[in-house]
């Protein structure tokens, strides 16, 4: 009897030390800064900070994959990561595959334009045969917004954000429209570009986890609750989007 229950007492606590050790993958595109992007070949921002205060919580290894943003919906379903965070917006076409999480960080889509642009607010964009050509990333709320508001034939999609950027610079496209943070440093980053006072959309970002793990869902959700209580994301955010005084 006591070498059985030696037994169990050490199934259970190689148990105990192999849940404490199991790794969550995030799945994300690593090219929308200040939410994720690479710094000396790691992939850093505020929802890679995020992801690893919530496994730090629940007692994870976190593993982060850096996809094609279109195919984050179809990995989380899948299974072939655990979750998403791409500053991923909730819309109801989204969540026929997926589940989201209570929303940690909101997010203002911009119009990016050149110093010189006939294009000097939101409202140009809708005039009548305006006809403009507009630069967006492929699969984002931008992207399906766009196509509804004007049209699959005045939308370009790119890859990533920077793509469609480098598309404005040589003229191939008239404007973009991408998250306000991502916007402010591809036009740092360009010289000749400006950013339009008027904003396009305003939005929120949530996880996205499989619709069968609502156990994980649950569990982020605590998460993500806590460290909002106690001012751990808000912290990360202004780290990486410092308020102006």
């Amino acid at each position: 009897m006591k070498k059985i229950s030696a037994i169990l007492l050490a199934v259970v606590l190689f148990m105990s030390t192999c849940a404490f050790a199991d790794t969550l993958i995030m799945g994300t595109n690593a090219a929308f800064p200040p939410y994720e992007f690479y710094e000396d070949g790691v992939i850093v921002g505020i929802d890679a900070e995020i992801a690893a205060a919530i496994c730090e919580k629940l007692g994870y290894d976190l593993e982060i994959l850096d996809m094609d943003f279109g195919g984050l919906i179809s990995a989380v379903a899948s299974g072939k990561i655990d979750f998403a965070m791409a500053g991923m917006t909730k819309t109801p076409e989204r969540e026929q595959s997926v589940n989201f999480t209570v929303t940690y960080a909101t997010g203002v889509q911009s119009i990016i334009v050149p110093e010189n642009s006939p294009i000097t607010c939101l409202d140009d964009l809708y005039a009548e045969n305006a006809g403009y050509k507009i630069g967006v990333q492929q699969g984002t709320t931008g992207d399906i917004y766009c196509t509804d508001d004007f049209g699959p034939d005045n939308v370009l999609q790119f890859l990533t954000g920077a793509d469609a950027v480098a598309a404005l610079v040589v003229g191939k496209v008239d404007c973009v429209i991408i998250d306000n943070n991502p916007a402010k440093a591809f036009v740092d980053a360009n010289e000749g570009l400006k950013l339009l006072e008027t904003d396009y959309s305003e939005e929120e970002y949530a996880i996205a986890i499989a619709l069968d793990n609502t156990e994980l869902l649950s569990r982020i959700d605590a998460a993500l609750e806590e460290l909002i209580a106690d001012g751990t994301i808000a912290e990360i955010v202004a780290y990486y989007i410092p308020v102006e005084e």
